[in-house]
């Protein structure tokens, strides 16, 4: 496993400067945002696209640094029954497209979220069997949007020469469990995999170490990332939380920086319990911790991945 960055937390640099930055905290390999639910500071995908200089240029700086893209991330909702699914079905094709171009083989994204029915330009979000009404809906969801989508999807990525593409269990999407995932990937094959995230395990009530001995293999990208759940917050309301994340001393529960949530012990467990299940993918930090500023966040995060990663650096 080697130490790699989402570089969205140092938005605020420059690609040069950034990948300056990554190198100098011992990052070894890099996660791009191409758009989507990203702003994508580092990356212009229309010029990386159309001009083979910009590409050239991108390539030596990374050299120099001794750093390398892992993958190309466009995570957004692609099924989005509007206009935004449409923007975001045509920022994933121009992703692959990129990939191509720059030998990138994997690409992390989400599954995206239909609408309830056809017709309806707002996705809808399924998690109770309540009214029975629901079932109908997530039938629907699946056979008639998802699974189609996502076998062209997978299609679209071996022509591109796309080896992986890594569905991040997220909420609000289609795929936020590993039965999710796995029912996705029972009909559309092994070029996709999770990118397990454990921070929206924790706070879905599952336990990422017991799920990453389950899935093992099927994993194939994982985003260190960590949420504290908030005492005398979280016993009162539960967990399902609509305020947004910069209200953190409201909320059940937040996105902390490594080890803030859950300590170093506990994430070496999680990295140890992967590599015993056949994980050999990539671990990309990223950090969305609003209760600290996010240079201090990523310092402090990386002190966490280093000891607890199964690797010297």
């Amino acid at each position: 496993m080697k130490l790699g960055l989402v570089t969205d937390c140092l938005g605020n640099l420059s690609f040069n400067e950034m990948v300056k930055t990554a190198a100098e905290l011992g990052y070894q390999q890099l996660e791009l945002a191409t758009g989507n639910w990203s702003q994508a500071p580092h990356v212009d995908l229309d010029n990386w696209l159309t001009s083979a200089a910009t590409r050239q240029s991108v390539q030596e700086t990374l050299a120099e640094h001794h750093v390398e893209i892992c993958a190309f991330n466009c995570s957004g909702n692609p099924l989005a029954p509007n206009e935004e699914g449409r923007q975001h079905n045509i920022v994933t094709e121009k992703t692959f497209q990129l990939a191509e171009l720059m030998g990138v083989k994997e690409i992390v994204m989400m599954s995206g979220l239909p609408g309830a029915a056809p017709g309806e330009t707002v996705p809808n979000w399924i998690t109770t069997c309540w009214p029975a009404r629901n079932a109908e809906i997530l039938e629907w969801q699946w056979n008639e949007i998802a699974i189609p989508y996502w076998k062209n999807l997978a299609k679209l990525a071996e022509q591109h020469g796309i080896e992986r593409i890594a569905v991040e269990n997220h909420p609000a999407q289609l795929v936020y469990n590993p039965e999710t995932f796995l029912k996705l990937r029972e009909h559309v094959g092994d070029r996709i995999g999770m990118n397990f995230d454990p921070s929206h395990h924790f706070w879905m009530g599952g336990d990422p170490i017991r799920t990453a001995r389950a899935l093992g293999k099927a994993i194939y990208h994982v985003h260190a990332k960590d949420t504290r759940i908030e005492r005398g917050v979280a016993e009162i309301n539960g967990y399902y939380e609509t305020k947004f994340f910069d209200r953190t001393p409201e909320r059940s529960w937040n996105y902390v920086a490594l080890g803030h949530g859950h300590d170093v012990s506990w994430w070496k467990e999680f990295f140890s319990v992967l590599k015993m299940s056949g994980f050999t993918g990539n671990v990309t930090l990223e950090n969305e911790d609003l209760t600290m500023d996010s240079y201090t966040a990523l310092v402090k995060a990386t002190n966490v991945l280093k000891e607890a990663l199964p690797a010297r650096f």
